[in-house]
């Protein structure tokens, strides 16, 4: 596939266990035009084979899915060769591949690969790699970068990486903090500049909180696409209009997802219906308490009877599937918390006391 044929507009950014299957389709069934996976570390492609069977899985389960495609896999490493070898365990199975030179974590520097090749010692490494890739894959290269120290560095690095093959470019515009990966207010103007410097496409990733954001920030960079992170794991719809989406309505249709393509873990499950209940309701009296019922479900419909049962009720509703909706609530079912909580503490006297609450509920 050629990078021409790829709509770049609306793109979900690769974000480390939550960028898993299910996620990506739900985000494309709202608006995202390419999803990326996460960053696959590349020696571990070649020398794990349970790790790599897992990603090959997670990019093939859904063949059958219009939204599974098309789809960018992104690489992270730092040795030339290993790269185009990790690339090519893959490429038959995404629409481009994309070179991470934006992680800012702990493990990224102490292997020495993400933000931490940006210094201009490592320039002609990433030339080499990217050179390399975009010479022995079927598919698109990419770099997704971070800003340089000083950042005006940041376009002559730019313009080595288009020189070197890459079909697009996306810029995270902040600097790298292993500690603080959001370390202020991305610098648009800094998207503004490369996209006036480059001829390949460039990518903004950053300052979008909101459906307002998008316009504003295009208009600001004149970007040819939009990358969205953090906030899309909040609001999954964010490019499809300003509307923000049910938070139980939204976490049952990514369960649902989930067990059409079974294989995503549970860990990563729970933390996407923190991310969407959290968006919203994270003042809410009852969320300490509904973070602990989360971490306690052990599959994936005790995840669903939690979100339509007992949120439901902590938010004053009825719970799905047990009456209809013309039905009336009484005072005390609007009130009544699940369990025994008499302190209001949100933590459960009794583990016992849950189960029976959560999993048997009398209505």
């Amino acid at each position: 596939m050629r990078a021409s044929s790829l709509d770049l507009r609306y793109i979900a950014a690769p974000m480390v266990n939550q960028s898993d299957l299910p996620f990506r389709l739900l985000v494309r069934r709202y608006g995202v035009t390419l999803p990326y996976t996460q960053m696959y570390i590349a020696d571990r492609l070649l020398e794990d084979r349970e790790y790599l069977e897992y990603h090959l899985q997670d990019l093939s389960l859904a063949s059958d899915n219009p939204y599974n495609r098309p789809v960018v896999a992104q690489l992270g490493g730092n040795d030339t060769d290993t790269l185009v070898r990790a690339g090519r365990k893959i490429q038959g199975l995404c629409d481009a591949i994309d070179l991470n030179l934006g992680c800012p974590q702990e493990s990224a520097r102490d292997g020495h690969y993400g933000a931490y090749l940006l210094p201009q010692k490592d320039w002609p490494l990433i030339e080499s790699i990217v050179s390399a890739m975009s010479k022995s894959f079927t598919v698109p290269v990419s770099a997704k970068l971070r800003l340089c120290q000083p950042t005006n560095k940041t376009v002559d690095l730019a313009q080595k990486i288009e020189g070197a093959g890459a079909s697009w470019i996306t810029l995270h515009a902040r600097t790298v903090s292993a500690k603080r990966r959001r370390q202020g207010a991305a610098n648009l103007e800094e998207v503004k500049r490369l996209k006036e410097c480059l001829g390949v496409p460039v990518i903004s990733n950053g300052n979008v909180r909101s459906f307002s954001d998008l316009e504003c920030n295009r208009n600001f960079t004149s970007a040819n696409g939009l990358m969205v992170g953090e906030t899309l794991l909040g609001n999954p719809c964010i490019f499809a209009g300003p509307t923000i989406p049910d938070p139980v309505d939204i976490s049952l249709e990514y369960i649902y997802i989930c067990k059409e393509y079974p294989g995503t873990s549970l860990k990563i499950v729970q933390t996407h219906i923190r991310h969407f209940v959290e968006f919203q309701c994270s003042r809410r009296s009852w969320f300490p308490k509904f973070r602990a019922a989360l971490s306690a479900t052990n599959s994936l419909d005790e995840l669903e009877r939690l979100l339509s049962f007992n949120v439901e009720r902590w938010r004053g509703r009825f719970p799905r599937g047990y009456k209809s909706d013309d039905e009336q609530a009484t005072p005390a079912e609007l009130h009544s918390d699940i369990g025994d909580d008499p302190k209001g503490t949100g933590v459960l006297n009794d583990s016992s006391d849950f189960g029976l609450a959560l999993f048997h509920p009398q209505v």
